[in-house]
């Protein structure tokens, strides 16, 4: 089947059929196809969308260009998804919990890119820890200690590897069904059978307006419901970072503390959030109430922290980080970053306090750009706190003189401060509950 007739049904604003949505997946997964035609469809698109039906069918026909797993782990298994924030390091909180609570974690996490930290980034910064395991260990793991994360493969979902890079450098980024289709093409190849959608809403998110978030979860709802899963999602803030630590083994730190009970907050609010549609998923809890409260006692009982140190051994990595922190990657200097005014912290450019982390060497602005795991930063105030001139807003760990007052100055320019107190927006903005009900 011609690439170019494709690309004239939809530059014409016709529906493409199963067969040719087929036909497009394995172009884009066959090497020998040429960028620019792969391009022009996708600019297509891009124009005159897709219809639900499309996007579910071309999620499917991606999907099944690589290998589609199956995971036997004696239970549902579950999935999470984040579309990308700072400080989100939601993961490493609800996954040990669910598991804890007697749930089946199955899940494949991506490399951080931008401004957004990455899953793997950051369990890679425990000394040992392995991301990259053969498939019958990743299930073997799954299912006898009930959480497993690792590193996406090659060989999951390779079409959507390759029309990922082209909707970059084309243009064609801001397109729902291609988010949505890259997404989930990921997800159902991961073989999870319940999977929660964490889509971000602010100004260190994908999506910047409530119109778009939900746009963006009902279609991946969608998706996953036509292919037989069972699917709930959250619009949650990301007006500032979710948890105060930004960095790669900060956020394993602040999660440790987290899951030992030292902090509580945003960040673990929002994990208890999405843990109890996971178990709803996999049919550990009857209800919210119910899943909220076996999760909070596998908090409080150190079940959860235990959970994760036994995740972590499986994996290779030291597991005496969950009791002495001190272990994982430290910064040689810390500095300060002091307010220059008094007032009310008013609003975050969240996005900019990511980059700030980057420039320290926590992030990439490349693919290719080598990762420093002790770097980062960790914020003092949150929006609506009081702030005095001399306090400090936040504090820098960096190995880099010349990117700390780069960073420094990133953050000083992120951070607003006015006379009024703001009032705090809520964190859990919007739902989409198992049975499609939205509140």
């Amino acid at each position: 089947m011609a690439l170019i007739d494709l690309i004239n049904v939809k530059k014409l604003g016709g529906e493409l059929d199963e067969a040719q949505l087929a036909a497009f997946a394995n172009a884009a997964a066959d090497p020998q196809t040429p960028d620019y035609q792969l391009a022009a469809l996708l600019m297509a698109i891009r124009i005159n969308g897709m219809s639900p039906r499309e996007t579910a069918q071309l999620t499917m026909a991606m999907a099944r260009t690589g290998d589609m797993l199956s995971p036997q782990v004696g239970g549902t298994p579950v999935d999470k998804h984040s579309t990308g924030g700072v400080g989100d390091t939601t993961t490493l909180v609800l996954a040990p919990l669910v598991a804890a609570c007697g749930g089946k974690v199955v899940k494949m996490s991506g490399r951080g890119l931008g401004h957004t930290g990455g899953t793997i980034d950051k369990l890679e910064s425990i000394p040992g820890f392995r991301t990259e395991l053969p498939e019958e260990d990743f299930l073997r793991i799954a299912r006898e200690v009930g959480c497993c994360v690792v590193g996406q493969t090659g060989e999951l979902a390779p079409a959507d590897k390759r029309l990922y890079s082209l909707r970059d450098v084309t243009g064609t980024v801001d397109s729902i069904p291609l988010i949505s289709s890259s997404i989930m093409s990921k997800k159902l190849a991961g073989g999870a059978m319940g999977i929660v959608l964490d889509v971000k809403l602010g100004s260190g998110a994908l999506m910047k307006t409530m119109a778009d978030c939900l746009a963006l979860a009902r279609t991946m709802c969608d998706i996953g419901r036509r292919a037989g899963r069972r699917m709930a999602a959250l619009i949650t803030g990301m007006d500032e970072p979710l948890g105060s630590h930004v960095g790669n083994a900060l956020e394993v730190k602040e999660a440790i503390d987290t899951l030992a009970g030292r902090v509580t907050g945003p960040l673990l609010q929002v994990s208890l959030a999405l843990g109890a549609q996971m178990l709803l998923l996999g049919s550990q809890a009857q209800d919210e109430d119910q899943a909220v409260r076996l999760l909070q006692d596998a908090l409080d009982s150190g079940r959860g922290l235990a959970k994760f140190a036994q995740m972590i051994a499986a994996q290779g990595g030291d597991a005496r980080v969950c009791e002495d922190t001190r272990l994982l990657p430290r910064a040689a200097v810390t500095q300060p970053v002091l307010s220059m005014a008094d007032g009310w912290l008013s609003r975050m450019d969240t996005e900019a306090i990511g980059l700030a982390a980057q420039r320290l060497g926590a992030g990439r602005s490349r693919k290719e750009d080598i990762i420093d795991p002790a770097v980062g930063l960790v914020l003092h105030k949150r929006i609506g706190d009081r702030v005095a001139a001399g306090e400090a807003l936040a504090t820098l760990h960096h190995n880099h003189a010349p990117r700390a007052q780069e960073a420094h100055d990133l953050l000083l320019g992120a951070v607003h401060i006015s006379g009024a107190q703001p009032p705090r927006s809520a964190l859990i903005r919007a739902r989409i509950a198992i049975d499609g009900k939205e509140t």
